[in-house]
């Protein structure tokens, strides 16, 4: 390992990089450009370990969240950025997606300039639209849907006025990190006047091994079971008329762009994928 370029000025910076979906070939390239740049990298759960080729030199630690459980506070995460930084090194924090789309990014942001530490943004190819895509399903589309509603789906107090306030079929919506709230969310929908057939879908682990989909509808998604398999892989709920291209554009959509074309076999042999 080489040794860190210290700034001369006797401050680093920080770059708040967006990882993409999942593959490491998602990354753009200034994202690229930045890890090859780092001293230290800072990378959450889902930022591929694979991106380390683009960043050899560099120390990495893990500083991630998963299914409500972080392992460092947001607080103690903020205060390691500024620390490094002050040493003069360029520190990376690698984010899933983009570090502004449910990535707290906005609050590292503030707590550097806060601190008078120079930081740049890298916006990364954001999951909520990537990982629909990479299952056949655009987000939007002429004649189907104008617009798409993008949602946290932890907790029910975060999407429950949204939700509650859009009308049936108005958009697609797109509920992140919702695989545990689907029977609430379906539940929520249903009971707004949301049509039992409206097209469904989970979309799990995309641009990754462990991409799996299910797909189906909006009165059968609160049942839907997760494999075991891919039931620790990051998801999400795409909710909307657009879900059913799906079993159209699937059929043809490469399987080295698309971890979730490839649907993996079941151990009985059959497709994961449940189209209707």
């Amino acid at each position: 390992m080489s040794a860190p370029t210290i700034s001369t000025t006797g401050v680093g910076r920080v770059c708040l990089v967006g990882a993409g979906p999942g593959s490491a070939d998602l990354i753009t390239v200034r994202g690229a450009r930045r890890l090859a740049e780092a001293d230290l990298v800072l990378y959450d759960a889902l930022a591929s370990e694979e991106m380390r080729v683009y960043a050899p030199n560099a120390r990495w630690f893990f500083v991630g969240k998963r299914a409500c459980r972080q392992s460092i506070a947001q607080e103690v995460l903020n205060r390691l950025l500024i620390k490094y930084a002050r040493r003069g090194l360029t520190v990376v924090r690698l984010k899933c997606g983009d570090p502004f789309v449910f990535g707290r990014g906005g609050e590292e942001a503030l707590a550097l300039a806060r601190a008078g530490i120079p930081f740049e943004i890298v916006p990364g190819v954001s999951t909520a639209v990537a990982a629909p895509a990479l299952a056949g399903i655009p987000v939007t589309h002429r004649g189907l849907a104008s617009s798409f509603l993008v949602v946290t789906g932890h907790h029910e107090e975060t999407y429950a006025p949204i939700l509650d306030g859009l009308p049936p079929a108005s958009a697609t919506v797109v509920a992140m990190m919702g695989l545990r709230q689907r029977a609430p969310i379906a539940a929520r929908l249903l009971g707004r006047g949301w049509a039992a057939e409206t097209p469904a879908a989970i979309v799990v682990g995309a641009a990754t091994p462990a991409s799996w989909r299910w797909v189906g509808t909006l009165a059968e998604l609160g049942a839907a079971e997760i494999p075991a398999a891919s039931a620790a892989a990051p998801g999400m709920l795409v909710i909307g008329q657009v879900v059913g291209l799906a079993s159209e554009l699937v059929s043809q959509l490469s399987s080295d762009t698309s971890g979730a074309s490839a649907e993996r076999k079941q151990e009985d042999g059959h497709e994961r994928e449940s189209s209707r």
